[in-house]
């Protein structure tokens, strides 16, 4: 039998024992081939050598030799077996795969779709329109689902051409019926069009993830500086507490060996006059004893006698005791003083922190400048923009709604919606003025009331030394000396507006827990010229600049 006839049926190459394919097939003596393996076992576990197929019996076990020709064949059929096993595979249509329109039975993948057929064939049944020259000439695409969609829906005719006036897929017949006049282009043409708009999109997309991912890192960088920060601020906050802590206790240590040391003087003083008193007492007790036992005496001449020589009816020298006290000792001025102390220490403290929060917060200095747009028209404006203070007379400028009128008021041209300001300004030989921030809204227009709620957040100086923070109702302010240029800090998300005595380090007044939801400017107030008494201007100065 040829090797084509074998490879015609399987059964040929089928073992009669296992019923698989060979496996280093061998042959017996009587013809018969058998897997080397199988046969030796079978002849192994049975009481007769004799074929499995024909029954034929063997004095003694014969010799296997192995069938060189039928062994090619049998590895011939497992490798074709094997490559039609992995066709099958490669080609069998998959969930979301399109298959061929035209297999029956199992559905294999399509390679190619047809638009004038409106079929989608595998690789056999594609063939035709590969050899033949009528079908050459259809449209061949990768392979979709639905091409139905592809078809006019009105003539029936595959859609070949776009409608830019309509933005629509047309076929050739609806630019002569329906579409007449119209903007009509090859599909291709616009699909390259669309194609390199979609490249453009994607570029712009990618983009756009490319600056979130940024943002993101931003935002992460963000956490861990605020991670550092609040570690930081924590530890120094426990040193500060401890420090205050240690600081209070040392104190209260002291007052309490001061009142104690106090106490043991005046103990003291107390034991020593009593005894010096219960020693007088024993010479007095003394005296008397004698006094007594010589008036009791009936002898005259000796009552006499003793009398002249000793002087017993004299008392013994004693102390006056009549301005001698021991007073309770006083521990007021003492309490007093370890408080007074205290407060100096604490005084310190505050003032390094104020000094350290004041370093940090001038990192978020702006450059601030007047804005002359708003400045009421007694206002003089330096060329700058940095200085300001109030003329006597009325300059002729036009009233635009920013202008304030009547009060002598202009903000600053920077403003803060979402983050950190800070500037300074120079307050020298004033009487009075106004600096803060305030609302864009704020009415500009009439007298003005600062507070809060109108959009004010400010603090102010009247009367040459009366400083007030118009928190609504207004608060009293008690400085410890004038403040020669003022810092203006603004932390917007936090809803916080500080103010600083630069010069001294110190906190002037702190606005807390306020609510922005607009943008804040700069506000300065230059105050009336008061006859020149308050002519000095107010000086926006170059923050860490003395």
């Amino acid at each position: 039998m040829s090797a084509a006839n074998y490879l015609s049926s399987e059964d040929q190459f089928l073992c009669s024992i296992c019923l698989d394919v060979f496996t280093d097939p061998v042959t017996t003596s009587c013809g018969h081939n058998f897997c080397k393996n199988c046969i030796t076992e079978h002849w192994n576990t049975s009481d007769r050598c004799q074929c499995p197929m024909c029954k034929e019996g063997f004095n003694t076990r014969p010799d296997l030799r192995i069938n060189t020709l039928f062994s090619e064949m049998v590895a011939q059929f497992r490798q074709s077996a094997q490559q039609k096993t992995s066709s099958s595979e490669q080609q069998e249509s998959k969930p979301g795969e399109v298959p061929c329109d035209v297999c029956t039975g199992t559905k294999l993948k399509a390679l190619k779709s047809c638009l004038v057929c409106l079929a989608s064939y595998c690789e056999t049944h594609l063939e035709p329109h590969l050899t033949m020259s009528g079908l050459k000439r259809h449209q061949l695409i990768d392979p979709v689902e639905n091409l139905e969609d592809r078809m006019c829906t009105k003539h029936d005719k595959p859609l070949e051409l776009f409608c830019k006036t309509d933005q629509t897929c047309v076929c050739m017949l609806c630019p002569v019926l329906d579409h007449k006049m119209h903007d009509v282009v090859p599909l291709k043409e616009e699909y390259e069009g669309k194609k390199v708009e979609l490249k453009k999109t994607e570029a712009e997309i990618q983009q756009m993830i490319q600056k979130r991912r940024l943002k993101i890192q931003e935002i992460k960088h963000s956490v861990d500086l605020s991670e550092e920060d609040a570690d930081r601020e924590k530890a120094e906050g426990v040193q500060v507490f401890t420090d205050l802590k240690e600081s209070v206790e040392r104190r209260l240590n002291e007052l309490i060996k001061t009142i104690e040391e106090k106490q043991k003087t005046t103990k003291k003083q107390a034991e020593d006059s009593i005894k010096e008193l219960e020693q007088e007492i024993s010479e007095l007790m003394k005296r008397s004893t004698e006094v007594v036992q010589l008036s009791l005496s009936e002898d005259h001449l000796h009552l006499l006698q003793s009398v002249q020589s000793s002087n017993i009816h004299h008392p013994p020298p004693t102390k006056d005791w009549t301005k001698v006290s021991v007073p309770p000792a006083s521990y007021e001025v003492t309490v007093v003083r370890a408080v007074v102390q205290l407060e100096e220490t604490l005084s310190k403290e505050i003032k390094k922190l104020v000094e350290t929060e004041l370093k940090r917060v001038q990192k978020f200095a702006v450059d601030v400048t007047l804005d002359p747009d708003t400045a009421h028209p007694k206002l003089i404006l330096s060329a700058d923009g940095k200085q300001v203070h109030t003329g006597k007379v009325l300059q002729c400028l036009p009233n635009n709604p920013e202008r304030f009128s009547p009060s002598l008021c202009v903000l600053g041209t920077h403003n803060v919606s979402s983050e950190k300001l800070y500037f300074e300004v120079q307050v020298k030989r004033k009487s009075g003025w106004d600096l803060g921030v305030v609302r864009e809204s704020i009415t500009r227009k009439g007298l003005i009331s600062l507070s809060p709620e109108n959009g004010y957040w400010a603090i102010c100086l009247r009367n040459g030394n009366e400083y007030m923070a118009p928190a609504g109702p207004a608060v009293s302010l008690s400085l410890k000396s004038q403040p020669q240029k003022v810092g203006v800090f603004v932390d917007y998300e936090e809803g916080l507006v500080s103010f600083y005595d630069v010069d001294a380090a110190a906190l002037i007044y702190s606005f807390t827990g306020c609510s922005f939801n607009e943008k804040l400017f700069p506000y300065f107030c230059p105050g009336p010229n008061d006859g020149g008494k308050n002519s000095a201007p107010l000086i926006i100065s170059p923050v860490g600049v003395n």
